[in-house]
């Protein structure tokens, strides 16, 4: 087989050689365990706090306001699981494109508490109708509005001041789930008065199985586990130091280098989209005004060659995605796609391509040939 290339790191990035040495330091001289009260222990817990510190650094919030989970999925339930069974919140404001960390755990909660739960409409474009969601929030009954920052199938990105304001206005809480977008965006929390952001490090050259809730001093949540005192008592069980100095440390490289990475990552999808559309005339991009790294397109081929299409090219060496990584298995078509197109373009074969730091030109011409050949 010839050099493997990866065009799928909305579905999961590289781990950063530095980020895989940083944690097998810590699996080799730092394996205390952060509560206990030796050295070994103070030594962890050091690791566990300068991590913490630095995260919170890179969002400009207080250290005491970032919680180590597992990943975005489990911050997401338990946030929305502990304002709903707290009665904080009677109504949830979602929208259909939510991914379904969101949007199943919104059903179950309305399914378990009979919470309220409104959609917001999309747009053709992709986008939040911004109208309909204030239209929405003015009705007086205590919400939460949970929304995606970066969409993780089609791209479109949210307006964070718009809704952020419309939620300060009508005194609802804001959850964002910013998994797509932590490590490749600057994200401000003194300027965006947002209550919760998610994040999962393995989407930022990090390792798997570690992410990191932020909830706002002024919040009141309800711990996710009991047991212990770790994180403040709100997710009790001992903390993966070196998962946890990994991800600290990726997130570290991705803003140092956010600027070059972010030129020569756009440079990428541009060059990207030129090649298909001289190749394949008659591509559609699927979602309006994109993130940087994603672009999701409609390929003018026949329906028969939907099924085959990631097959043929996986063969080539080249991963790409049909949408969420999290329902590859499922031969369902994409609810996100599902909102935006027309119903016989959904049966249609479309792709998710998404680049990082590491791709070039020459995988961009690679994807094109493989695309020929199918």
């Amino acid at each position: 087989m010839s050099k493997r290339i990866y065009l799928d790191s909305a579905a999961t990035s590289s781990v950063h050689p530095e980020v895989i040495k940083a944690m097998v330091e810590v699996l080799q001289n730092d394996y205390g365990n952060p509560s206990s009260t030796h050295s070994y222990g103070r030594s962890a817990k050091t690791l566990v706090e300068t991590s913490r510190k630095s995260i919170a650094k890179h969002l400009n919030c207080s250290a005491q306001e970032i919680i180590f989970t597992s990943n975005g999925t489990e911050a997401t339930n338990w946030i929305l699981t502990s304002l709903v069974k707290t009665n904080q919140v009677q109504r949830i404001i979602t929208s259909r494109i939510e991914h379904h960390a969101t949007l199943y755990t919104v059903l179950a909660l309305q399914k378990e508490f009979g919470v309220q739960v409104d959609f917001v409409s999309v747009l053709p474009s992709g986008a939040i109708d911004m109208k309909h969601l204030e239209e929405l929030l003015q009705q007086d009954i205590p919400t939460v509005v949970t929304l995606m920052h970066v969409n993780n199938e089609i791209g479109t990105v949210l307006d964070l001041e718009k809704v952020c304001t419309l939620c300060q206005e009508n005194k609802a809480l804001f959850h964002c789930d910013t998994v797509q977008s932590v490590g490749k965006e600057i994200i401000d929390l003194t300027k965006l008065p947002i209550d919760f952001i998610v994040a999962s490090a393995h989407k930022f050259h990090g390792p798997k199985g570690v992410g990191f809730v932020f909830i706002k001093k002024t919040a009141s949540i309800t711990p996710f586990t009991h047991g212990g005192s770790q994180e403040k008592g709100l997710r009790s069980g001992t903390e993966a130091v070196h998962q946890i100095v990994g991800m600290s440390k990726a997130l570290e490289l991705c803003y140092e280098n956010l600027e070059t990475d972010k030129k020569h990552i756009t440079d990428l999808k541009r060059y990207c989209l030129e090649q298909l559309q001289l190749n394949f005339p008659e591509i559609k991009v699927n979602g309006e005004d994109s993130f940087y790294n994603i672009i999701n397109v409609l390929l003018p081929f026949s329906e028969e060659k939907t099924a085959m299409i990631l097959f043929n090219l996986d063969i080539k060496g080249i991963a790409v995605s049909r949408g969420s990584a999290c329902q590859s298995g499922s031969v369902k078509p994409s609810h996100v796609l599902a909102e935006i197109l027309a119903d016989e373009d959904i049966k249609k074969p479309s792709l998710r391509i998404s680049f990082c730091h590491d791709n070039v030109k020459e995988d961009i011409d690679a994807l094109v040939d493989g695309l020929k050949g199918v």
